[in-house]
Formats: C-alpha cells, sequence, structure tokens
C-alpha cells in the first residue's frame, strides 16, 4: 500500500495514522520533559499502546520545539516539567534571527534528535508487524515564527519572519527530517500552524523552501505530509495552494480543503486531518463535517498529537467511522 501510494496511486482504503505520542509519559508514569529525554520509555510507552491502537503507522517523535530546542533555543519548563516554551540567549529584534543559531548540520546532531533517532531505530527492529513509522517537524514558517519569536496570530495578521529566517529554518528541517528518514521513518509530518496571507508568488516561494524536504524523504521511499493547521486555511490560501504541484500529501481538517478536493484530479493525494476536539466529543462525526462521503483521501490522521487524556477505543471509533464512509 506505502509503494503504490509513493506512486500517487489511488487505494481502497486510506491509511489509518493518528498522531499518539504524548500519551506515551501517562503510560511510562513520567513528566513530559523526563519522556522526551529517555528513548528507552518511549519505544515501550508506544509498543504498549501499540497493542491497543492497531493502526497503520506508530508516532515515533512528535514535538513542536524540537528543531527550536536542537538550534540553540533554551527550554523553559514550568515547575511540574509538562510544559516548555524557548528562549534564545542572544534573542535579536522581533522577526529577525537570533545570534548564534546552531548550523543545521549541529542541529541534526543535537542530543534531542538523537533520541528521536534511536526511537526510531529501536522501532524498526521490534514492531514484527511493520506498521509505518512516523515522525513530525515543523514547517518553515513555523520554525521561522519561533526562531524571531512571531506568534501565529501575527503571522497570520501579516507580521511575518525575514527571508533569512524562513532559509534557515528550511535548511535546518531539511536535515533533521534527513535524519529521521535515515534512521527508517516511513511517515514524514511537515507542520504549519500558522501562514500569512499567500499570494501566487508567495505561496511559490513557500513551496520551493519545502521542495528539499520532500525531495530528501521521497529519496528514502518514504511518504511527506505537508499537514496544515485550519486557521491557516482561509480561502483565499487554499485557492494560491491548489494552483500549485505538491510532491506531498496535502493534509488539513479545513472545509475549504474537503471542498476543494473533491474537484481536484485523482492523482491529487490529500489527507483528512481529524479535528482533536471531535475525539472528546460525543456527537456523531457525520453531523460535524458533512461531506465525508464524497472524498477519498490518501491517509486519515488527527490534527495534531492527540491529549494525554484521549480514550483510544474512542479514537478508533471515530477513525472507523470516517474510514466507513469515505
Amino acid at each position: 500500500m506505502m509503494k503504490s501510494l509513493l506512486q500517487g496511486n489511488p487505494q481502497p482504503r486510506p491509511l489509518i495514522v493518528p498522531i499518539v505520542f504524548s500519551l506515551g509519559a501517562k503510560i511510562e508514569n513520567l513528566s513530559f520533559r523526563a519522556y522526551l529525554e529517555n528513548p528507552t520509555k518511549i519505544s515501550n510507552a508506544l509498543r504498549q499502546i501499540r497493542t491497543q491502537l492497531r493502526t497503520d503507522g506508530v508516532s515515533c517523535y512528535f514535538d513542536p520545539l524540537l528543531e527550536a530546542e536542537a538550534l540553540g533555543g533554551a527550554p523553559q519548563w514550568d515547575e511540574a516539567n509538562q510544559n516548555r516554551s524557548i528562549r534564545w540567549p542572544e534573542p535579536a529584534q522581533r522577526g529577525e534571527l537570533p545570534a548564534c543559531l546552531r548550523s543545521p548540520e549541529e542541529a541534526a546532531n543535537s542530543p534531542r534528535v538523537k533520541v528521536a533517532v534511536e526511537v526510531i531505530r529501536r522501532l524498526n527492529s521490534l514492531l514484527r508487524d511493520e506498521p509505518l513509522l512516523m515522525a513530525g517537524v515543523s514547517g518553515p514558517f513555523t520554525l521561522a515564527a519561533q526562531l524571531t519569536e512571531l506568534d501565529p496570530g501575527e503571522i497570520r495578521q501579516g507580521q511575518e519572519p525575514s527571508e533569512a529566517a524562513l532559509d534557515a529554518a528550511a535548511a535546518a528541517i531539511t536535515k533533521i527530517a534527513s535524519a529521521f528518514v535515515e534512521a527508517g521513518a516511513n511517515l514524514i509530518f511537515i507542520r504549519e500552524e500558522a501562514l500569512p496571507s499567500l499570494s501566487s508568488d508567495k505561496c511559490a516561494n513557500w513551496a520551493s523552501l519545502l521542495a528539499p524536504v520532500f525531495n530528501i524523504v521521497r529519496f528514502y521511499e518514504a511518504l511527506p505530509v505537508l499537514q496544515i493547521a485550519t486557521e491557516a486555511t482561509t480561502a483565499q490560501n487554499v485557492e494560491v495552494i491548489f494552483q500549485q504541484s505538491w510532491n506531498a500529501i496535502l493534509c488539513s481538517t479545513s472545509q475549504e480543503f474537503v471542498t476543494r478536493d473533491q474537484s481536484r484530479d485523482e492523482n491529487f493525494m490529500f489527507g483528512l486531518s481529524v479535528p482533536l476536539d471531535v475525539l472528546e466529543a460525543s456527537d456523531s462525526i457525520d453531523a460535524r463535517r458533512p461531506g465525508l462521503s464524497s472524498i477519498k483521501p490518501a491517509l486519515l490522521t488527527t490534527d495534531g498529537d492527540v491529549p494525554v487524556t484521549t480514550d483510544l477505543k474512542r479514537l478508533m471509533s471515530v477513525f472507523d467511522s470516517i474510514a466507513r464512509r469515505t
């Protein structure tokens, strides 16, 4: 099935690949900080999750601040060691790159990235049923915003990172994604939390920043997934995004994407992200998302890492329901 997807061929059913990573910290009774630092505990937790969640993939490493920390950002943890922010030792003006960033090569060899690579290698040898090994990196705009201390709201309102920040972000993402696929990852999620208002030229530039990531992932016969948060998929952005050629699966929870996908040709690969709040809701997914029966997504995933309170049986029920209707 994976080989056929790499060739762009339509499939009889979508890949079922929810992102379930941080839940492992709860299973191992660890703080999120301790969990992120321990490849043995991560591997053990994900193997336990695998016994309950028989999906097509295993979420080896999903940390939205991985690249920023790998590039030299200092993590600031709360007292419970569950949440953190990134601070720069030598901050610059907002929108500009901080001084003394690590090189992309240094970032790919940082301790945290080495932990992620070790988890992928271990699960590649331990999981006998050979599920797809999944890992996530930030997209260029998302990482550049972290480097320049801009929040997603400011990006959407038009305050953009510098060109140098976008170039540095794209180079780091490419090196880190390369380390993941070299270790054996099969499915790489590139996550954009926020996008500015995209013109055709600006979208083409964004696509050019992403092209090296897509190419290196495909070189290792893995599949890149460009996952775009709902807030970034305005009607204008979706219009120009669909004018581009993408060497990846485009994935979103946005109704704009679902509507546009229905008019695309058969070779276009679209992924559907399930909103995280649906996993906690008691009403039907069909009532909340009309039109699902008329689309044929290449994969089904979650709109980010599921909360630690997620009921895995409920998660599978939601995904089975969607899969039957697509």
